[in-house]
């Protein structure tokens, strides 16, 4: 377990469209059924995304990719080792499992499959 601040200073989401809508709506998501199952809002760094969206969305044409300000997550966001590599994740206080708010959320954009491949211009900054 390691905490720190992303290079960029942002943390990001791939979230499916009923997410985004939920989160819009309501202002707040428990994300998907890992992140409910493991007690945490599962997150990656910019140049992991690519790498997530290949393993866990591949075809998949309802996504949208949330950047989020890692500064507003504050001692909740921590890093931990998955296989070859550490990801971000959102805990609540103590390890609770906490939902990921719209305040945290500064831009999200519609990923596209353009040749069997995700993009969108946060991506493209990868």
């Amino acid at each position: 377990m390691e905490k720190r601040v992303p290079k960029d200073g942002f943390v990001y989401r791939v979230s499916t469209s009923g997410e985004w809508e939920e989160l819009q709506r309501t202002g707040a998501t428990l994300g998907g059924s890992l992140d409910r199952r493991t007690g945490c809002i599962h997150l990656s760094d910019l140049d992991q995304v690519r790498m997530v969206l290949n393993n866990f969305f591949r075809g998949r044409e309802d996504l949208y990719l949330l950047q989020i300000d890692a500064t507003k997550l504050g001692e909740e966001l921590i890093y931990e080792a998955a296989e070859d590599t550490y990801f971000p994740h959102f805990y609540g206080p103590d390890r609770s499992y906490r939902p990921l708010s719209l305040d945290v959320v500064s831009k999200a954009e519609k990923l596209e499959l353009k040749n069997a491949e995700f993009t969108c211009s946060l991506l493209d900054q990868a």
